[in-house]
């Protein structure tokens, strides 16, 4: 906490001595302001500080290569606690009072539907990295780096259960135990559906609210369930918390699939092994072909390794962060200018080149197409498993 106060300390002084110039003097060369939050404490937290790093690093290298127009750039981030309507304040002062240039969204979907209202009144573009309900994004100046296409609900779970289905041992039977947190809680629903549409047998629906720490009784019940495959939809540590639980009853779940984990702590937990997850993005080929995104890699493994984060590799959460960097740069550049206006007008219609791949926002409330896939947990190491083309070289889905 202390090192977080310093920084909010430091930040509040950067921004009254840039208050205190003319306006003359930030239009000949100071820096060009771009303000977020995120959640650097709270529960949400343990996945806030990747993006952090990740900020850190690009907005470093985007200075390196000469700023933004002809200006360096100002990174301002402010600590929202992993509460969206904290969130929602600091967004209001970093527009009204510290008169930032741009936004970039928070991390996770309250916070960033939060930040949207407040784009919105303002008339700001917002790029974001991990919003998950496309249906509530009406804003038509929002981007998503968040690849999950306009109807994740339906395309997400197929993807999962196409997957599954082409495997040695489909399952039969599925439990769906899930958090209330707003996104989670929707992709869950909307996997409940196509479950019961593809013909597996429910065995078990519970749900719990967001900030639970008691996995006990879910962990019991999911035993007394006897599922082939668990849904777990999960964020931050709570898959650990969940995994942990079984764990204290002897019970393994025969696969277990989960939405949004914390990814270093669930990958390097014993009991994680063989969780599946989603993903855009592995530290593994064809992903590194991508010159960009390797030389992303190994700054960033340097960094956070340095910095004692519990998750050192590139994975989903850091590479969506790293690619929401790029759409704001890329619309600057391509805008040639810090009008809002201008800036979305160009990123709508062009693609956008990403470490992850080439985004298109012209698709529903600014969606593209859903480029994500399944990894897995094997030998402590997240590795894509489906589809085929973009598994990792050697790598099949295991099954216990």
């Amino acid at each position: 906490m202390k090192k977080i106060d310093r920084r909010s300390v430091l930040a509040a002084g950067a921004a009254g001595a840039a208050l205190a110039m003319t306006p003359s003097a930030r239009a000949q060369g100071a820096p060009i302001r771009i303000g977020s939050t995120l959640a650097l404490t709270g529960p949400l937290s343990a996945t806030g500080l990747t993006h952090k790093l990740v900020g850190d690093i690009y907005v470093e290298q985007l200075n390196a290569r000469g700023g933004l127009l002809g200006r360096k750039v100002e990174w301002i981030c402010r600590d929202d606690q992993s509460k969206p309507d904290l969130a929602r304040t600091l967004y209001e002062q970093l527009i009204t009072t510290d008169k930032v240039e741009l936004l970039m969204g928070p991390y996770a979907t309250g916070a960033i539907l939060s930040a949207m209202g407040v784009a919105q009144r303002y008339g700001k573009v917002l790029v974001h990295h991990t919003f998950g309900i496309p249906s509530l994004a009406k804003y038509d100046m929002h981007f998503p780096a968040w690849s999950l296409g306009p109807t994740p609900q339906t395309t997400v779970p197929n993807t999962l259960f196409d997957m599954l289905a082409a495997s040695p041992k489909p399952p039969k039977t599925i439990a769906i135990v899930t958090s209330k947190f707003p996104s989670i809680h929707f992709l869950s629903l909307g996997g409940r559906e196509v479950a019961k549409k593809r013909g597996l047998q429910e065995v078990l629906f519970l749900e719990w609210e967001f900030g639970n720490r008691d996995f006990g009784p879910i962990a019991a019940r999911i035993k007394d369930s006897k599922p082939d495959l668990v849904w777990v939809g999960d964020i931050g540590l709570e898959g650990n918390m969940l995994l942990d639980a079984m764990k204290k009853i002897d019970y393994t779940p025969p696969m277990n699939f989960h939405l949004y984990p914390a990814p270093g702590p669930m990958s390097k937990s014993p009991e994680g092994r063989g969780a599946m997850s989603l993903t855009i993005f592995e530290e593994h080929q064809p992903f590194l072909s991508n010159q960009i995104g390797a030389q992303f890699v190994k700054v960033f493994n340097e960094r956070a390794t340095a910095a004692k984060l519990a998750d050192t590799s590139v994975e989903t959460q850091a590479a969506a962060s790293f690619s929401a960097w790029q759409i704001l740069e890329a619309g600057v550049r391509g805008a040639n200018s810090l009008d809002d206006k201008a800036i979305a007008a160009f990123i709508k219609a062009n693609r956008i080149d990403t470490i992850h791949g080439r985004l298109r926002f012209d698709g529903p409330n600014n969606y593209g197409d859903d480029l994500m896939k399944i990894k897995q947990v094997q030998n402590g190491k997240w590795q894509v498993v489906w589809p085929q083309q973009f598994a990792a070289p050697g790598t099949r889905l295991q099954l216990k």
